[in-house]
């Protein structure tokens, strides 16, 4: 073939410019295009091996080889796949790149968003262009008769394509690189990107340095293969000990045997995993398999909690683990990653369109060689597909919950303090999954027993029936003044947030035989919202929102004025004009005060601090908090029938403060003074 050159007649200097700018957002992909290019070349010659069109050469092992030459500033990608012709190197690299350059640039000069851009020309070899100065082509066709080919461009219009001198089956990339990418010509950072975008690519990698020294290793001569490179025999004698022996006499003993071994060039290890975990069938991988690929993968060395394998064949092709990762405490990230891979070649981390977006918590692997992806695979064409993708998803991991839920109910249950936040952001998220998983969500009570919402309800009706029977039965005749329609009360149900501020009201619950589950996760205040949304006839309310009605006497005793009376003398001792104090009964005496806030009011201030509106009123959205007095309690008592004395003021003040410590935390200044006062106290009762 006589030399060729051509010229692209284009209203702009060139098409790279564009390439560089809008294409690829990381400059390093360059490696996973044309390695992956060298990947479909070799899966493609293989197929014509299957078919009867191609025979392997004898000793044929599919790989590619990445060259870094350092020295020479120049990286080169080898292949052993099916080659071009001259024919095909000015379709598949000249015409597809060039073709439309005039329209591209016309349409997408003053363009910025990639979206806009990627997709429409066959752009991933010229990839290389981001990095390098100019790129030489040398590629040989499969096909009987097929001449040597090569192909050389410096980044502009030009191109030239000339015989080439290669040898064997494949094709050769060298890239010269630019002054700002040298960087990718040292062996460390190439074999770095490699691990990054290649890890499991279906075809052997291998990595090597033109520029360093030839690197040896000794093995035993019965381990030789026909690839090695015998570099020297070398025979080792037997090495002997002198030991004692049961009689106490010195004797030499072999300690190791003469052997045979050999020197050799260093062998070539593979950069890629060709059968990863996620391409195996469930039943062939063991759990200590499953562990050390989230080790490797993730560099992650705690244990995860359990994984998800999926591997679906219709009516899309997907696979892939997810594994639910261990939360020490609701204080650590439980921000986490999902790689997705298009026939084991890495796209990205956490694609949403890909993932549903409370799965992006978890760490895992998804393999779709279906998806939609554009030319740089860096963004999924719009397509309804996707979002059945997301959907199948969403629904193996429900499904794979709500059955473990059902038939391993002691694991499930072990895992559930850690696995939960995952579970209650996704239905609060996805409408389909909330309705897979609403009954297999775990409630844990005081006694740290776990419950399912409906084991919840029934179990706070068996407690109000109870209370109803152990009181005066009221006349239940027929009112025909009330409402026929009248709305039916809500089954309250009560929760805890912080078992050691709220030890108080625990205790008094407990006395009484009532319960109530812990919910002290940030997600659970929108998740209760959620649950009460789908569930009508329910009302979650926090332990401390209100005094319940089983821990007062039923004594229907008037007190308004010890009510009057308390609230001036408190109003006056602390200061604050519009505190709302109640004066109850209850049955344990001990108690003397509790501070209660209803359950609207803290939800629309735990709203506020959600959305940072630290500025305004949380008075403006309910009623504040409430004083709680016990009108059995002896300090109480005395408060009320000494109003006037010397140090009520100050007993007030005291009783408030212990109020607010099993409520909320006091803040500094309140800290401070009730230290200050409890002195006060104790020197009073020492004189």
């Amino acid at each position: 073939m006589s030399n060729k050159t051509g010229s692209l007649s284009i209203n702009s200097e060139n098409i790279f410019p564009i390439i560089k700018k809008w294409l690829y957002s990381d400059h390093d992909i360059f490696f996973r295009e044309l390695i992956s290019n060298g990947c479909d070349a070799i899966t493609k010659l293989k197929k014509l091996e299957i078919m009867g069109e191609y025979s392997f050469p004898e000793k044929y092992r599919s790989k590619i080889e990445v060259i870094v030459n350092p020295t020479d500033k120049t990286l080169k990608f080898i292949d052993n796949g099916l080659g071009m012709d001259a024919d095909e190197v000015e379709e598949y690299i000249t015409q597809i790149a060039f073709s439309g350059a005039t329209e591209f640039l016309e349409k997408y000069k003053d363009k910025t968003n990639n979206d806009e851009i990627i997709g429409h020309f066959g752009l991933g070899f010229y990839s290389a262009f981001m990095v390098a100065d100019e790129v030489h082509i040398d590629t040989l066709s499969y096909k009987e008769g097929a001449k040597p080919v090569h192909w050389e461009c410096d980044g502009g219009t030009e191109y030239t394509l000339s015989d080439g001198e290669k040898t064997t089956v494949g094709t050769e990339i060298t890239l010269f690189l630019n002054e700002e990418s040298v960087e990718f010509s040292n062996e460390y950072r190439a074999r770095e990107v490699i691990e990054k975008y290649c890890s499991f690519m279906p075809v052997e990698i291998f990595l090597d340095n033109a520029a360093a020294e030839q690197q040896y290793e000794t093995i035993d001569e019965d381990q030789l293969t026909e690839d090695d490179v015998v570099v020297e025999h070398i025979h080792e004698d037997a090495k002997f000990e002198e030991k004692e022996n049961e009689n106490g006499e010195k004797e030499q003993v072999e300690v190791s045997p003469a052997r045979d071994r050999v020197k050799i060039n260093k062998r070539p290890v593979s950069l890629s995993d060709t059968s990863p975990l996620w391409m195996k069938h469930p039943n062939e991988c063991t759990d200590d398999e499953y562990r050390d690929f989230y080790r490797k993968v993730f560099m992650d060395y705690k244990e995860p909690l359990f994984w998800i394998h999926l591997n679906m064949d219709y009516p899309f092709n997907l696979k892939g683990i997810l594994y639910f990762p261990k939360i020490n405490t609701e204080y650590d990230s439980i921000e986490g990653t999902i790689k997705l891979y298009n026939n084991q070649v890495f796209i990205a981390d956490n694609i949403k369109e890909v993932i549903p977006e409370f799965l992006m918590l978890l760490k895992g692997v998804i393999d779709c060689p279906d998806l939609p992806l554009n030319v740089s695979r860096s963004a999924l064409q719009n397509d309804g597909f996707v979002k059945k993708i997301s959907d199948y998803i969403s629904k193996k991991v429900a499904d794979k919950l709500s059955g473990m839920c059902k038939t391993d109910r002691e694991n499930y249950e072990k895992y559930w303090d850690d696995i939960s936040p995952f579970i209650k952001f996704g239905c609060l998220k996805e409408e389909k999954f909330s309705e897979k998983m609403m009954d297999y969500i775990l409630y844990k009570n005081l006694d740290g027993k776990y419950l399912t919402l409906k084991d919840f309800i029934e179990e706070t009706k068996k407690e109000e029936e109870n209370a109803e029977q152990a009181e005066p039965q009221a006349d239940t005749a027929s009112d025909d003044s009330k409402e026929e329609n009248a709305e039916k009360p809500k089954t309250i149900l009560y929760y805890v947030t912080d078992e050691v501020q709220q030890s108080q009201y625990i205790n008094m619950f407990k006395e009484e035989g009532l319960d109530a589950v812990i919910l002290k996760h940030n997600i659970d205040s929108p998740f209760i919202s959620h649950v009460e949304q789908k569930n009508e006839e329910i009302k979650f309310q926090r332990i401390d929102s209100e005094v319940n009605a089983d821990v007062k006497e039923n004594d229907a005793a008037d007190l308004k004025e010890e009510t009057d009376t308390l609230t001036e003398v408190f109003r006056k001792a602390l200061g604050k004009d519009k505190l709302e104090v109640k004066v109850e009964k209850l049955k344990n005496e001990n108690i003397s005060s509790m501070i209660t806030l209803s359950e609207e009011s803290r939800r629309m201030q735990d709203m506020m601090k959600m959305y940072n509106m630290y500025g305004m009123d949380p008075s403006m959205f309910g009623s504040s908090e409430t004083l709680v007095l016990n009108a059995n309690n002896k300090l109480v008592k005395y408060i009320f029938d000494n109003k006037d004395s010397e140090n009520i003021p100050m007993f007030c003040e005291q009783l408030y403060d212990l109020a607010l410590l099993s409520h909320k935390p006091l803040s500094p200044e309140e800290m401070t003074k009730f230290i200050s006062r409890s002195n006060e106290i104790m020197m009073l009762l020492a004189k």
